[in-house]
Order: C-alpha cells, then sequence, then structure tokens
C-alpha cells in the first residue's frame, strides 16, 4: 500500500489591524515621533506647572528686574516687574495650550454635525455652503478678533471666538469626505436594505470620516495656538497678570532692546508647539492614507 505524504499548507499571517497599521507607519517616520516627544513633553510641562513652576507668575522682585537668563534663582531671567520668566513660560503655555483645546472642540462640535449634514442632505447642502462661504470671506484672525472684541476679553471667550473661526474650513473638509463616503457602495448597500438616514451617518459615514476628523483637529490646534497669541497680544484674550504667551510678547516689545529674552522666549515657544502640531498633524494624515505604503 502507498503512502500519501501530505503537502504542508501555508498559512497566511492575519493582517495587521488599522490601529496595528497606524502606530506602525507613525514609529517609521523619525519627524512624526520627535514631535510626538515634544508635545508630549510640552503637555507634561503644562499640566503640571503649577507645581513644577519655581515662582508664581504673579510675584514681583523689583530688585532684580531685567536679570538675564543663568542668574542665579532665574534660569531664563526675569521682566520688567522682576517676574521669574521661566514660570511665566510654563504657566503661558498651559493657557495656551487650554484655549487651543478649547477651540478645537468647539470648531469640532459645531462643524462635524454640519459638515455632515450638508454632504449627506442636498436640502441642507445650499444653506449650509453660503453659510461656510460667508464666513470664509472673513480671514481667520479677522474673524476671531472680532468676536473676541464683541464677546470680551477672556479665556473663555477667546476659545469660543477662534473655534468659530475654524467652523468654515471644517465643514468644508467634512462634507467633501461625506460625498465621498456616500457614494461608496457600502453606503448605498445599506440605504437600499431600508437603514434610516441617522443609522447610515452614524454607523458608516461617521466612522469612516474619523481619520479626516482627526487630522483637522490636529491642524486646528496649531491655527488655535497663534489665535490665542495674537488676540492676547492685542488685549483682546487672557488678561494681565494672568500669564500668557501673548501677553508676554505685548508686555515684551517695549523693553525689546533691554531683554530681548523676554520677547524672544515666548515667540520660540509658541513656534515650537504650533511647529510640532503640524509636523504631527502632516505624519498622522499619511498614516492614516489607505493609500500609503503597507509596512
Amino acid at each position: 500500500m502507498s503512502v500519501v505524504e501530505a503537502t504542508p499548507v501555508t498559512v497566511a499571517a492575519p493582517e495587521p489591524g488599522r490601529g496595528v497599521r497606524l502606530v506602525r507607519r507613525l514609529l517609521h517616520n523619525p519627524l512624526a515621533m520627535t514631535s510626538l516627544v515634544v508635545l508630549l513633553v510640552a503637555v507634561v510641562v503644562a499640566v503640571a506647572s503649577p507645581w513644577l513652576a519655581p515662582y508664581s507668575p504673579e510675584q514681583t522682585d523689583f530688585s532684580h528686574t531685567f536679570s538675564p537668563p543663568g542668574t542665579p534663582g532665574h534660569l531664563l531671567g526675569t521682566d520688567d516687574l522682576g517676574r521669574d520668566v521661566l514660570s511665566r513660560l510654563m504657566l503661558g503655555a498651559r493657557a495656551s495650550l487650554e484655549v487651543a483645546l478649547l477651540a478645537m472642540a468647539t470648531a469640532m462640535v459645531v462643524a462635524v454635525p454640519l459638515g455632515l449634514a450638508a454632504g449627506y442632505f442636498r436640502r441642507w447642502d445650499a444653506v449650509i455652503s453660503r453659510f461656510t462661504d460667508l464666513l470664509l470671506a472673513f480671514p481667520f484672525l479677522i474673524l476671531a478678533v472680532g468676536l473676541a472684541a464683541i464677546r470680551g476679553a477672556s479665556l473663555g471667550n477667546a476659545a469660543i471666538a477662534i473655534g468659530i473661526a475654524q467652523v468654515p474650513s471644517v465643514i468644508r473638509v467634512v462634507r467633501s469626505d461625506t460625498l465621498h463616503l456616500k457614494s461608496l457602495d457600502f453606503v448605498a448597500a445599506s440605504i437600499a436594505d431600508g437603514a434610516g438616514d441617522l443609522w447610515v451617518l452614524g454607523r458608516h459615514v461617521l466612522p469612516n470620516a474619523t481619520s479626516v476628523i482627526l487630522v483637522q483637529a490636529t491642524v486646528a490646534l496649531p491655527a488655535a495656538i497663534l489665535g490665542e497669541a495674537v488676540l492676547s497680544f492685542l488685549g483682546l484674550g487672557i488678561q494681565p497678570p494672568s500669564p500668557s504667551l501673548g501677553t508676554m510678547l505685548a508686555t515684551a516689545q517695549q523693553f525689546a532692546a533691554r531683554a530681548p529674552w523676554a520677547a524672544v522666549l515666548p515667540g520660540v515657544v509658541i513656534m515650537v508647539l504650533a511647529l510640532a502640531f503640524n509636523v504631527f498633524g502632516d505624519a498622522l494624515r499619511d498614516a492614516l492614507d489607505p493609500r500609503g505604503s503597507r509596512r
């Protein structure tokens, strides 16, 4: 009796999930990881700033005004009132991140439903699109300054003004992605099976638009940081003596020749935060792109 040898069967390894592919692509991007580390450090320092700051940000010392960086007890020097620049930078970064997160949340809460409705319901598209075009007629900073001036100067009002100014750009992106998703076969099949509009939006369209919304959120954060700095610089944001990167710049401009560090350091912090968010947002967009290279 002949013996038939069994042919070994090769079983393909399971395809990694979407989250695994995302993490793998980010880990292979040095710029993404560098920007992520910078953002994590900034967030940790901002959250712990009330305990990490060596001095109270409002504490004055008129015997040590305009102390240069490296002065014993004042690593980054002092300003015109003898306040510690390092302490004010820590608390100022905390305020900027608070405004940025609140503004981004405001923009997403308002814009995402409107973008979904404009892309999915034809009867709402014209109304929402004309509203978006009206807001887009005003530059971002002009609209934010106008809204902040109407509502009054405070951290909360600055966040709301910046968030509303970011709404039209988010609406357009979400609307465009919704129009694309609505034309795909799986959405048409769900509608043919009798699924309601809200079910299709919540079960199919919104989950597949999450990547676009997430990227828009990372793009909105650096714009909000810059917007907060501009509003505070103009006196329409966080009010003195509370520390803010924008108010630090506004105060230091008149002493720039005598104490350049008081003006340069807040600008450097703003630049680093905005750049890190932009770089990570670009890397996240590339990693979420289904047409990207598979790793």
